[in-house]
């Protein structure tokens, strides 16, 4: 929770840094990403570790996170998948997206969320400091899910992956 995020304003130029902690903690808009792999008609998704500060073993993306001030966010993206999921595959930037969400009076989600893609079909290491399971899930069972079970579902996950598997 200590780690700097980059501050940024709706057109995702920087305008300072502020510890994870308190860009979560005022709502301040910063810069994020979340990348989705995918084989076939398939998408690998993570359930995040239970002990997570917020959204704890709710699904989401393969990975997701921040780059730190001065990193190149293609390389965050390498860096997480590899820290995450023990994953190394190409992903590319499809969108972008900003979104917020109130988890508690003092705890919000504020993001600037650059979405990237990638086809893989290979093997998986969970981090159990970010990741309780992955799994693959086919769109339709997928989709059927979020109309049904939508809370079982990360926030910012229910807006991309709709979109994602548009793309797809």
């Amino acid at each position: 929770m200590n780690q700097d995020v980059i501050l940024v304003n709706l057109h995702d130029e920087p305008v300072g840094t502020a510890t994870k902690e308190e860009a979560h903690r005022r709502g301040d808009l910063h810069r994020a990403f979340s990348v989705f792999l995918y084989h076939e008609n398939r998408l690998l998704i993570q359930q995040r570790a239970f002990h997570k500060y917020h959204s704890g073993g709710l699904w989401a993306n393969t990975c997701c996170s921040h780059p730190r001030p001065g990193e190149e966010l293609e390389d965050a993206v390498r860096r997480r998948l590899k820290e995450e999921a023990g994953i190394e595959c190409e992903v590319k930037e499809v969108f972008s997206f900003v979104y917020k969400h109130r988890f508690a009076e003092d705890l919000y989600e504020h993001e600037f969320d650059h979405v990237f893609l990638g086809v893989y079909d290979g093997a998986f290491i969970p981090n159990p400091e970010e990741v309780a399971d992955f799994r693959w899930i086919t769109f339709e069972e997928l989709k059927a899910d979020l109309a049904d079970h939508s809370e079982k579902y990360a926030p910012w996950f229910r807006i991309a992956a709709p979109r994602v598997m548009e793309m797809i």
